[in-house]
């Protein structure tokens, strides 16, 4: 996203880095694991449904698949498909 001109100085000021270091030091701190997926990873791109993967302007809200007609909100499907995403695409966050 930050290759969007658009968008990259709003997205460089969230200071995504400093949530992800916490994110990192938490998962120490609480036992707990965080898994990332590969940030090209198309999980917004992708049906939840049938797999089909469309290009999708972020623009576009609404999910609608080419190939099986389902419709989803843009982040719930992105959502379903990180949720389902195989353990061969996740890696550990080192802290």
């Amino acid at each position: 996203m930050i290759a969007n001109h658009k968008l990259a100085s709003a997205i460089s000021d969230l200071g995504f880095y400093e949530f992800r270091r916490q994110l990192g030091y938490k998962q120490k701190h609480y036992g707990n694991k965080v898994m990332l997926v590969d940030r090209w990873y198309p999980s917004s791109k992708t049906c939840h449904n049938c797999g089909n993967v469309q290009p999708m302007p972020l623009s576009d809200r609404i999910y609608k698949c080419g190939r099986c007609g389902h419709t989803a909100d843009r982040d719930l499907n992105a959502a379903l498909n990180l949720a389902s995403v195989s353990i061969d695409k996740l890696k550990s966050l080192e802290p």
